[in-house]
């Protein structure tokens, strides 16, 4: 039997996809880049619109607070770099210049989470979620594949105000029963009634395959694609801790106040259920993303024994 090939693409790819659109219907869009530009592939844009497209080398902090003074024109730009530094570096004019303003300024943070691979820790954002969500005012969008990467830019024009997007370096395959994208609000993509699992960005493929691998020892898990950390989607997430009885959360990213972080935040008060956030402590390492994800524990292998684990948690407390 011949190997189906699955379609690959990464979401820094859709990204760039809809910056050109953006670009050829609406003239107020601008592009920054911090010497980064074909890596957030931001360089499709600045190819075909030089006149609307500003780099400005290694300087994330001076981007954004152009960026700031782009949005006090008129104008609606998008910021781009890895989100290690936009994150990170430019911190504090993201909150004083961008959030505490509440400027329509749009930052895109490539190279999220573990998946970058040999680039190792200093690269590996893997805080930016938690950064990001903390600031009044901002919105954050964590795509799953290309496409909800393309949809959330263009989608991110019509917000009025900050919006950060988490994009990742690693080719990954279309979400099935995706279902429509739209920022705020989350996506229900397996059924099930045993437990919820969460996830967002590259984790949500591990999260469908640990459904599937669930199935076969009679376990349904309703998957949820939480995309939108923030403005988070709390009817999907009460709903699916009221119906299942336990929820199983897992991301790319550090897991202290990240997406975990935020849906405990929302069960916490409203429908306090058994509970496991999978995530990263600590640094990143360097490595090929596969390895990275055994290493961290972020393979579907892990998402059903802790899947296993949490059950035997609920029927304790039932």
């Amino acid at each position: 039997m011949n190997e189906v090939k699955v379609k690959k693409e990464s979401t820094r790819d859709g990204f760039g996809k809809a910056l050109l659109e953006l670009g050829d219907t609406n003239a107020d869009v601008v592009v920054l880049s911090a010497d980064l530009t074909e890596s957030v592939r931001a360089h499709w844009f600045r190819d075909k619109y030089p006149d609307r497209f500003i780099s400005h080398g290694v300087a994330e902090q001076d981007m954004m607070g152009a960026a700031a003074g782009l949005a006090l024109s008129g104008k609606i730009p998008f910021a781009c770099t890895f989100g290690a530094f936009a994150s990170g570096r430019a911190w504090d004019q993201i909150r004083i210049s961008v959030a505490y303003m509440n400027l329509n300024v749009k930052i895109a943070g490539s190279h999220g989470g573990i998946s970058v691979g040999g680039d190792g820790a200093t690269h590996q954002a893997l805080e930016e979620i938690a950064l990001m969500r903390i600031l009044p005012n901002m919105t954050v969008v964590v795509p799953a594949d290309s496409r909800e990467a393309y949809l959330a830019t263009i989608q991110a024009v019509d917000i009025k105000g900050p919006v950060y997007l988490r994009l990742g370096r690693a080719p990954v395959p279309a979400v099935p029963n995706a279902g429509e994208f739209k920022i705020g609000k989350a996506n229900v993509i397996v059924d099930g009634g045993d437990l919820a699992i969460i996830a967002c960005g590259h984790m949500v493929e591990k999260a469908v395959y640990a459904a599937h691998e669930l199935a076969q020892k009679g376990i349904t898990a309703r998957v949820i694609n939480l995309h939108t950390p923030k403005p988070i989607d709390r009817e999907t997430i009460i709903k699916a801790a009221m119906e299942t009885g336990a929820v199983l959360t897992i991301e790319e990213h550090t897991m202290y106040g990240g997406m975990g972080s935020a849906v405990a935040e929302v069960l916490v008060e409203t429908a306090p259920v058994p509970m496991k956030i999978m995530g990263i402590k600590g640094f990143g390492v360097s490595g090929e993303p596969d390895e990275l994800y055994e290493h961290f524990g972020l393979t579907e292998k892990h998402l059903v024994k802790e899947a296993e684990k949490l059950l035997k948690r609920k029927k304790k407390q039932a």
